[in-house]
């Protein structure tokens, strides 16, 4: 689960909503970032498949009782959540096995440096799992995979901005992982995003044809109602609310 805190309630984006919301984001993308437009419907698949590990997780939040929030793709226990990446990869993978490949990529790099055990078995199972792809399928040259795995990279920290900063934002506000830019850099240019307005984001350097728009839903989880019903309840009675923005140059 994404969450926004604000002074009442708790705005809630379900991984799997913030993965097809990254999907719809690389939809827009100039096809010549793809750089290999052969493999472009498994990278697009990759995109919006990559967080459906959580798709069990988030069925039913549970509630954190030391930060008193309910937990988080960030804080959620750690041993659940590795069993639930790798079934997660495991069925990207049956749908195609280079959109597997890239997610298993990703879900990897966050491991690299781990030292606590389930982490370490994870990344470890990971790249056992790339090395048997890269033997068994054909897949595009070493930096074909680097950009097409650094564009999902990049969708998901869009949509992480995108669920993680108030609409409208100013630049010194928003969530400090997103202040200087994400990791991602495009001809040499770090790619960088700001809010125009409550409706628009600036993406600089541009990466989209024309202004492209697209949109994630998101539940306002009062505090009120999870002192009351607690935060299961409380998250599936509250209404779906669409959030659309268009990204601008």
């Amino acid at each position: 689960m994404i969450i926004r805190e604000t002074e009442d309630a708790f705005v809630m984006t379900t991984q799997d909503d913030h993965g097809r919301f990254s999907g719809d984001v690389a939809r827009g993308f100039r096809r010549e970032l793809f750089m290999d437009e052969s493999v472009l419907e498994e990278v697009l698949l990759a995109i919006t498949e990559h967080d459906r590990a959580w798709l069990r997780m988030d069925d039913t939040p549970i509630w954190n009782d030391e930060s008193r929030t309910p937990y988080t793709f960030i804080d959620y226990p750690v041993r659940p959540k590795m069993l639930m990446y790798t079934k997660g990869v495991d069925e990207i993978e049956a749908m195609s096995p280079y959109a597997g490949y890239l997610c298993s990529l990703h879900f990897a790099s966050f491991m690299k440096n781990a030292a606590e055990a389930p982490l370490v078995e994870f990344y470890r199972s990971e790249t056992e799992r790339q090395k048997r792809l890269r033997e068994q399928f054909s897949f595009p040259d070493e930096d074909v995979v680097n950009r097409q795995f650094g564009l999902l990279q990049l969708c998901d920290d869009i949509s992480l901005y995108v669920n993680m900063n108030a609409p409208g934002v100013p630049k010194d506000q928003e969530h400090p992982w997103f202040k200087e830019g994400f990791d991602m850099s495009i001809d040499g240019e770090k790619v960088m995003a700001s809010w125009a307005s409550e409706h628009e984001i600036r993406l600089r350097p541009f990466l989209f044809e024309q202004a492209w728009s697209a949109s994630v839903k998101w539940k306002y989880v009062l505090k009120a109602k999870i002192d009351q019903q607690g935060v299961a309840k409380a998250f599936d009675g509250a209404a779906w609310t669409d959030q659309t923005v268009t990204f601008v140059p």
